[in-house]
C-alpha cells in the first residue's frame, strides 16, 4: 500500500453482508466504524466478530472504532411522521408533551431544553436546514417562531446557535454501550459531544473500569461537535488519544462558514501534541446515491489529506449508500493523488524542537536520518506503537513499518498517517529480532538487496516505551 491516510468507514445496511465487507476492506478499508446510534449491543457485537472474521480472511488488520450516541437532542414524533413549517408561524417546542406533534409544536426527547434558551435565541433543527426564534419561555414550553421553513420529522437533532446546551457528553445508555464496545475490546472509542477534558476523563474512566475484564483498555477519540469544546480544543487533546473533526454538528453550532479554518487549526494542534485526527461528516456525500463523487468533495477530501489529517471518515456513504466499495475506491485514489503534491519541511519542523525523552528523541532522529539518506523504509520495533506515532506527525515521503508483537499495538496503528503496522514474533534477542524484521520486509518486497532503511528497538527487547537505539542498515 502506498497510500499514506487512512480510511474509516462506517458499517451499516449497505456493508454488512461478508462479501461486501471483504471487497471494502481490500479497496483500503483501514478503520470500521461501529455507530452506537443505531442497533442494539448484540447487533455491535455481531458486526464486530464479523470484522474481525473478514480482517483475517483478507490479511490485514483492521481496528474497530465503537462511536457512542452521546445526549438525544431531539424533537420527537409527528402524528403524520413529518411536517412542512412555514417561515413566519408560530411553533412550540415542549417538554411535557407525550401525543404526537402536528403543525403547532411537537415534544422533546430533550427535556431540559426550556432551561436551556431565552427570548432571541436561535434554534437550528434537521443540522441547520430549519431555523427557529425563541420568542418566549413559558413553564415547559419553548415558543418559537420559523424563520427557515421546512420539512421536519421524527426525532430530527436540535442545536443552539453559538452553543450553550447542557447536555451530558455521557448518557446512561452510553455507560451501557461503553461495556458492550470493550467487551469485544474496539481499539477506540469515539466520545459524542464532549465539552472540556473532564468528559474525556470520565469516558476513559469508565472504558478502563469495565475493561478490566478483558485486560483492554481502548484509545479514547474526542468527536469536536459542540462550540463550547474549540476553547477547550488542547486540554480535550490531552486528555484524549485523538479527535475527530466532526463537522456537522460542529458547522451548526459555528457557521458553516467558520468549519474549514476550525479543521486545519485542529489537524495541526492535534499533530503538534502527537494525538491522531480524523477528519469526518459528507466527505463524499453525494456516493450515497452516485457513482461519482463531486467535484467539491474530490476537493474537501485532498485539502484535509494536505491538512495532515491521519484519517478521512466515511458515514451513510458506506452504511447505507448504493456505491460503498466505489466510495472508499474513490477516496484512496484522492488521497494517493494529494499526497503526491505534499511538502516535506522536517528541518523546518524539528527547529528549535526539545526532546525529553530517550524514545522520543530516537523517533525524530530515524525520521531525520531516513529522509538525508534516502531510506527504503523505516522500520519502528514498538510494543505499544508509541514510536510508530511519533514519527507519524511528520511529513516524510519514507514509509513507516510500526513491527509489534502485540496485536491490539498493530490494530491501533492502523489508524496512524503512514504507518504500516505488521505482527512479528517476540523475540528477546536483539540481533535476532533486527534480522527477523529485516527478512520480514525482504518476504513482503518492500526491501531488496542494496536497499537502505532506518531501523529503531529498545534494549532490552520487548519493554514499552524502551526505544533506545537506531541503526541504519543495507541489505545484504
Amino acid at each position: 500500500m502506498t497510500r499514506a491516510t487512512k480510511i474509516v468507514a462506517t458499517l451499516g445496511p449497505a456493508s454488512s453482508d461478508p462479501a461486501v465487507l471483504e471487497r471494502l476492506l481490500r479497496a483500503g478499508v483501514d478503520v470500521v466504524r461501529l455507530n452506537f446510534s443505531h442497533g442494539k449491543a448484540q447487533d455491535h457485537i455481531d458486526r464486530a466478530t464479523l470484522v474481525r472474521a473478514v480482517a483475517a480472511k483478507v490479511g490485514k488488520p483492521v481496528a474497530l472504532m465503537a462511536d457512542l450516541q452521546g445526549p438525544k437532542i431531539r424533537v420527537g414524533k409527528f402524528a403524520d411522521g413529518k411536517v412542512m413549517l412555514e417561515a413566519g408561524a408560530a411553533f412550540i417546542l415542549d417538554a411535557q408533551r407525550t401525543e404526537p406533534g402536528d403543525l403547532q409544536g411537537v415534544g422533546l426527547d430533550y427535556k431540559e431544553l426550556p432551561r436551556d434558551v431565552r427570548p432571541g435565541d436561535t434554534l437550528l433543527l434537521n443540522d441547520g436546514l430549519i431555523k427557529l426564534t425563541v420568542e418566549a419561555v413559558r413553564g415547559e414550553q419553548v415558543h418559537t417562531r420559523v424563520v427557515l421553513g421546512g420539512e421536519l420529522s421524527n426525532n430530527k437533532g436540535i442545536n443552539k446557535a453559538g452553543g450553550g446546551l447542557t447536555a451530558p457528553a455521557l448518557t446512561a445508555k452510553d455507560m451501557e454501550d461503553i461495556k458492550t464496545a470493550v467487551s469485544f475490546q474496539c481499539e477506540y472509542l469515539a466520545v459524542s459531544f464532549p465539552k472540556n477534558a473532564t468528559d474525556m476523563e470520565m469516558a476513559r474512566s469508565l472504558a478502563n473500569v469495565a475493561g478490566e475484564a478483558f485486560r483492554h483498555r481502548p484509545a479514547m477519540i474526542a468527536k469536536i461537535e459542540r462550540s463550547e469544546a474549540i476553547p477547550n480544543l488542547e486540554s480535550i487533546l490531552k486528555a484524549s488519544d485523538g479527535i475527530m473533526v466532526a463537522r456537522g454538528d460542529l458547522a451548526v453550532e459555528v457557521g458553516n462558514a467558520a468549519v474549514p479554518a476550525l479543521q486545519k487549526r485542529m489537524i495541526k494542534l492535534a499533530r503538534e501534541l502527537d494525538k491522531v485526527v480524523i477528519t469526518a461528516t459528507q466527505m463524499m456525500e453525494s456516493m450515497i446515491l452516485a457513482p461519482v463523487p463531486t467535484r467539491a468533495e474530490v476537493s474537501d477530501v485532498a485539502n484535509a489529506v494536505l491538512d495532515g489529517t491521519d484519517a478521512v471518515m466515511l458515514s451513510a456513504e458506506t452504511a447505507a449508500g448504493r456505491y460503498p466499495v466505489e466510495t472508499v475506491e474513490q477516496m484512496a485514489q484522492i488521497a494517493e493523488e494529494a499526497e503526491r503534491a505534499e511538502d516535506v519541511m522536517l528541518d523546518a519542523d524539528f527547529k528549535n524542537k526539545r526532546f525529553g525523552r530517550i524514545d522520543q528523541s530516537i523517533a525524530m532522529g530515524a525520521l531525520f536520518t531516513a529522509h538525508h539518506l534516502g531510506c527504503k523504509a523505516i522500520l519502528a520495533l514498538t510494543e505499544s506503537g508509541s514510536t510508530a506515532l511519533w514519527m507519524s506527525r511528520h511529513r516524510i515521503l519514507v514509509p513507516i513499518y510500526g513491527l509489534t508483537s502485540q496485536v491490539q499495538s498493530e490494530r491501533r496503528m492502523t489508524l496512524y498517517r503512514n504507518v504500516r503496522p505488521l505482527l512479528m514474533p517476540k523475540l528477546a534477542d536483539r540481533d535476532e529480532a533486527l534480522a527477523k524484521a529485516e527478512s520480514l520486509l525482504v518476504e513482503l518486497g518492500v526491501l531488496k538487496p542494496g536497499d537502505t532503511y532506518a531501523i529503531t528497538c529498545g534494549e532490552p527487547m520487548g519493554y514499552p516505551g524502551g526505544t533506545n537505539m537506531l541503526k541504519v542498515c543495507q541489505v545484504g
